[in-house]
């Protein structure tokens, strides 16, 4: 069996995905709407997968407002349910693939979340934040913050991020790719050394006046 964790990054094959929602959480019933992945290994684009999902309630307007996904969009799309299995197939085997998003835990608990309602056991994916990894390796003389939008910038994203799941996923890639080149000036080589790379780094204080 491949060991994932010592696999060179070069080698490694990350599945980049992005959810968009109709709220913050799955505890309070909101439900996922569209999922976006890229896969990639070496730099190569291997595949990818979008579909809307209707999450079995309107949308609040403020969620059409920032996505602009309506709830004549969802009408046909299918339930979380019946895109799971199609979603975990593209992903492949967890002692294959690593997840990557960006504030992972965020969209990690809406698909652990919609894995446990309907009963699907969950992979136990290897997984990544690029947020995480961003306040680890930039200074604050480099971007202000490591919000999505600001760091596909920095790192001169082909794809802006837009709140629309395979858009934002195409901009987690380049994120994520720039960001292994910045792990390569640490001497960051496989996968297992990324997981524990710090996730805090002393950062530049910026003066009180100049």
């Amino acid at each position: 069996m491949v060991n994932i964790g010592q696999t060179p990054l070069s080698q490694t094959t990350f599945a980049v995905i992005d959810l968009e929602t109709s709220g913050g959480s799955p505890k309070f019933g909101a439900g996922i709407t569209e999922i976006g992945v890229v896969k990639v290994r070496g730099g190569v684009v291997l595949g990818t997968f979008q579909s809307f999902v209707d999450p079995g309630h309107s949308l609040p307007p403020f969620i059409t407002q920032l996505t602009g996904i309506t709830d004549d969009m969802l009408l046909s799309a299918p339930f979380i349910d019946e895109v799971l299995p199609t979603l975990f197939a593209f992903l492949g085997a967890p002692e294959e693939t690593v997840l990557v998003a960006h504030n992972s835990p965020f969209d990690m608990s809406f698909l652990k979340a919609a894995a446990l309602v309907h009963e699907y056991p969950w992979p136990n994916y290897l997984t990544v934040d690029t947020a995480r990894l961003a306040r680890a390796v930039l200074d604050r003389d480099e971007v202000i913050n490591c919000k999505l939008g600001t760091l596909a910038e920095f790192f001169n994203a082909q794809t802006s991020p837009n709140h629309r799941a395979l858009d934002d996923a195409l901009a987690t890639v380049d994120v994520l790719h720039g960001i292994i080149e910045r792990l390569a000036g640490h001497k960051v080589r496989t996968f297992e050394e990324m997981r524990s790379f710090p996730s805090k780094k002393k950062r530049v204080k910026r003066p009180i006046s100049e």
